[in-house]
């Protein structure tokens, strides 16, 4: 990887002439559990590297890709999971050469920050948190933190216990924003989204083999012709923003150098 982000500096500081302060600010669409990680790390960035305070913005992960695919001028994508990353790629509007796999997650089930802990191996537990109330969980169908959150309920054998008690949401931070408001009694969320809002706590940790591998891609789009792209794909990897999403709960995949 080092050979990588050496080129892309090199190339860089090469174009980095006066003529590139006119330049638009880079706009990254980013899956909506990031927020709290990335408005850090694209700070840092800024500072760094001298240049313009990238536009974040964030949403649900299918909602963004279908933006990109109707014409969104975004230049870097990050989802919450490959299948959405894929569904660009196949449509060539990403650059495949600039993909990377960077960060991994958990799933979790929070409550209100009172919330007593869960055993997930005992549906009566989960019951009894339920009480009378609902689940909130991302979008079951679309979202990756349902898709990942049902796959897990199915494999614990809870799934028949919530399924017609769903408050399905857009993205996992408006299943987490149910939970803080008191309006659900349980969310199934990232672990990271727990740890972004102190009225919740995690009363149980989905085991990581309940599901499939949690993973989010990065990549420039197609359109893009900003040049801090492909440099700010490289930040993302390097030590201060590992650094980052590590204390904010994500996990790095970035292969050992």
């Amino acid at each position: 990887m080092k050979p990588f982000i050496a080129a892309v500096c090199a190339l860089w500081f090469a174009v980095a002439a006066p003529g590139r302060a006119s330049a638009e600010p880079l706009l990254v669409f980013a899956a909506a559990s990031m927020k709290t990680a990335l408005d850090e790390v694209a700070g840092r960035f800024s500072r760094d590297a001298k240049r313009p305070m990238p536009r974040l913005s964030y949403a649900g992960t299918p909602a963004l890709a279908r933006q990109i695919e109707q014409g969104a001028p975004a230049d870097v994508f990050i989802s919450a999971d490959a299948d959405w990353m894929n569904y660009l790629q196949t449509r060539a509007l990403i650059r495949p050469e600039t993909r990377i796999d960077l960060l991994g997650n958990r799933i979790v089930l929070v409550g209100p920050r009172t919330s007593a802990s869960v055993s997930l191996d005992k549906p009566e537990e989960v019951a009894r948190a339920l009480g009378a109330g609902r689940l909130a969980i991302a979008d079951v169908n679309t979202a990756p933190a349902g898709k990942y959150g049902k796959a897990a309920l199915e494999k614990l054998g809870l799934w028949g216990l919530v399924r017609n008690r769903l408050a399905q949401t857009e993205n996992v931070r408006a299943a987490l924003l149910f939970v803080s408001r008191g309006e659900a009694p349980l969310g199934l969320v990232y672990q990271t989204d727990a740890a972004a809002d102190p009225l919740v706590r995690v009363v149980a940790s989905f085991p990581q083999d309940s599901h499939p591998p949690i993973i989010y891609p990065a990549a420039v789009t197609r359109a893009s012709a900003n040049p801090d792209a492909a440099p700010f794909l490289a930040f993302l990897q390097g030590p201060q923003a590992m650094e980052a999403f590590r204390r904010h709960g994500f996990t790095s995949l970035k292969p050992a150098d």
